[in-house]
């Protein structure tokens, strides 16, 4: 576990799934056409998808809310502006907010209607 992987498991009301396998990730990223940013590719590793204080995070699981594949496809298909390179980290269900993570690890808020905004430089910022 990393220092990252490692500040999900210390915070209250901590759950996650099965961790993902290399192949897994690859699949969603080739899915996607997109390569996941390095933190997020450790907690895929780490958990699969994982929920905090009631923030439920995307991942690789049978869960379909869950799954960025799934999520991410969704969320493109009503907003045609995304970026190509983005995947949804988190759909905050208030207001239509979805929380996005580019390839490079930054993390931007995105309402309908709205410009997307930078919110974090990463997702371990955006945890803090």
């Amino acid at each position: 576990m990393s220092a990252f992987t490692d500040k999900f498991a210390k915070m209250k009301a901590f759950r996650s799934r099965t961790p993902a396998s290399a192949e897994q990730i690859k699949e969603a990223e080739v899915a996607l056409g997109v390569s996941f940013a390095k933190e997020y590719k450790e907690y895929l590793s780490a958990y699969g998808c994982a929920s905090i204080y009631g923030h439920e995070f995307t991942g690789i699981c049978s869960a379909s809310r869950l799954n960025v594949v799934k999520v991410t496809d969704e969320q493109k298909s009503f907003d045609t502006g995304i970026p190509d390179d983005w995947y949804v980290i988190e759909e905050t269900n208030i207001d239509g907010i979805v929380i996005w993570q580019n390839e490079k690890g930054v993390i931007y808020s995105k309402a309908p209607n709205r410009e997307a905004e930078r919110i974090a430089k990463s997702f371990s910022d955006y945890l803090d």
